[in-house]
């Protein structure tokens, strides 16, 4: 009989299919010899790197994003009341949107040059209420002023602070030998700075006499008693509780 050559199983080469998709498969690709070797040689590290990446796509996933700021002025130091703002007392930062509300100031030049109608601590946010202005009067009713007094004892001034309720009371005895009426021209006003917190005239006042004045929130009827009251006699305040 004729020798016929003996194929082995490794010489035969049967397509084999996909069971899914009918499709011969694909052969597996050996990894790199240098690959494998380094593999080898670091199995430690390779896990450790892997396990680094995926607790690092793990942390960028949970990580929430940025949340949006705006700019806004707070105080750089502890300022005390009547402080003339400069630019080295305020300092820039960035707050969420909803800590900012109406008033609040984000340009240095809007508050440089002007003078604190209280203390600020280190870090407050500023606002005009703060300074000496048009500011003093927010939360009022319509129709306010802003009323400067200058009373009859100037170290009375000590015993008041902005926030405070005082009766004006207009008198014209001396305390001496001239004896003479008085009169509560306004009752409840709020008062709104006092010189005794270091006060200046600065831009608001228009001078630098400040000595026993305070300013205090009057509506149209009480402004117009007080205007001028200090001509008239003499002016002292009375410490009262809200009404």
């Amino acid at each position: 009989m004729p020798a016929y050559p003996r194929r082995g199983r490794d010489s035969l080469r049967i397509p084999t299919t996909s069971r899914t998709s009918g499709r011969p498969a694909k052969a597996n690709h050996p990894i790199p010899a240098r690959v494998a070797s380094w593999l080898g040689r670091n199995r430690r590290l390779a896990a450790a790197l892997v396990l680094c990446a995926a607790a690092a796509i793990t942390v960028n996933q949970l990580t929430p994003a940025p949340l949006s700021t705006v700019t806004a002025l707070a105080a750089a130091r502890d300022l005390p009341a009547g402080t003339a703002v400069t630019a080295a007392d305020l300092a820039s930062v960035h707050v969420p949107p909803g800590m900012v509300a109406e008033g609040f100031l984000q340009d240095t030049a809007a508050a440089a040059g002007k003078q604190l109608a209280g203390p600020l601590r280190k870090g407050q946010l500023v606002t005009d209420a703060q300074l000496l202005g048009p500011g003093l009067l927010v939360g009022t009713p319509p129709g306010s002023a802003a009323v400067p007094l200058r009373m009859a004892d100037p170290s009375s001034i000590q015993l008041v602070a902005p926030g405070q309720l005082v009766n004006v009371v207009l008198t014209s005895a001396n305390g001496f030998d001239q004896q003479g009426p008085s009169e509560v021209l306004a009752s409840a006003v709020p008062v709104l700075w006092t010189s005794n917190k270091g006060g200046q005239g600065g831009q608001w006042l228009g001078t630098t006499e400040t000595d026993g004045l305070i300013v205090v929130a009057a509506n149209a009827e009480q402004s117009s008693r007080l205007a001028g009251a200090s001509t008239q006699g003499r002016l002292f305040f009375v410490l009262v509780g809200p009404p």
